[in-house]
């Protein structure tokens, strides 16, 4: 299988009841210094579930290929890296790797929603 990327990182939890923004908090100072500026990282962006409970989060890093990840997270690339604090807030967590090389596109370097 090619994984030659791009690749997304995806951190995705259901917070323990109520912990949801204050994990969000953490995403923006704690976890953006876990990948920001780091060989190989993309970027990051991170948000809640828009569904009924609100108790579910997701941390993306977007990077330049699987060995970046490798690289930077090591023979634990595969697990949730959690900083410390953050197993007071979560009931569950998962991490999966999307390879984006088959098909990726974003006009702009921004994207926006046009009425």
């Amino acid at each position: 299988m090619n994984q030659a990327g791009p690749i997304l990182r995806i951190f995705d939890v259901r917070t323990k009841p109520g912990c949801a923004p204050k994990l969000l908090e953490n995403f923006v100072t704690t976890s953006a210094a876990v990948v920001q500026g780091k060989p190989g990282n993309q970027g990051y962006f991170f948000g809640h579930d828009i569904q009924a409970d609100g108790d579910r989060v997701m941390f993306v890093s977007v990077w330049a290929d699987l060995d970046a990840i490798k690289a930077h997270f090591g023979e634990t690339w595969q697990q949730s890296y959690l900083p410390p604090g953050y197993e007071d807030l979560i009931a569950d967590c998962g991490l999966r790797h999307v390879d984006l090389s088959a098909g990726w596109h974003v006009d702009g370097a921004l994207m926006s929603r046009e009425a």
